[in-house]
């Protein structure tokens, strides 16, 4: 997997420690995120958020990274590939600079990874958002996810698990949404 292939439109680099206050000061500035899915960002919790892994993954399996414009950090993602199984990949974070929301650049990038993984032959891409976050639902209804069950995460809050199916046709690549 080749990450500068996420996109099309922005520079991507795998973020390390040495990205830290870059990340917090892209994160920290969305406030109504964070009034969902408390606690704050803090610089420690970012350096958690780069190595914690779901049950049964690798952190060769891990891709914390981050889109850049003009070299100025504007995305931040959280993507395991292969999980919860092979075919499947799973974004388990992703956040906009707030001076960027509401003008596509989100959008766009989600097009780009979903026509990058039908490339590859992924079937779906899935995540899961804070029940009752209406920026975060929206978001993620716009963009073709259909939400599969609630459920609790690894913080007790309940969250909505939500896929998007990858399909190839042969007129190009179609993306369809999963039915409940």
């Amino acid at each position: 997997m080749q990450i500068k292939l996420f996109s099309s439109q922005y520079k991507i680099h795998r973020l390390t420690d040495q990205n830290i206050d870059e990340i917090y000061h892209l994160l920290s500035k969305n406030v109504l995120y964070y009034e969902y899915c408390p606690p704050f960002v803090t610089r420690e919790s970012i350096r958690e958020d780069m190595k914690i892994l779901p049950p049964g993954k690798e952190q060769k399996d891990k891709y914390y990274i981050g889109f850049y414009q003009d070299e100025k950090l504007i995305a931040v993602m959280d993507f395991i590939d292969g999980y919860p199984e092979k075919g499947i990949a799973y974004i388990g974070f992703f956040m906009t600079d707030t001076s960027l929301q509401n003008q596509g650049v989100g959008t766009a990038i989600i097009d780009d990874l979903c026509r990058y993984l039908t490339e590859l032959g992924y079937h779906s891409v899935r995540l899961a958002w804070v029940k009752g976050n209406p920026q975060s639902e929206h978001f993620w209804l716009k963009n073709g996810f259909v939400q599969l069950r609630e459920t609790t995460s690894n913080a007790a809050d309940e969250v909505i698990l939500a896929e998007k199916m990858l399909e190839k046709n042969s007129g190009g690549i179609h993306m369809t949404e999963v039915q409940i």
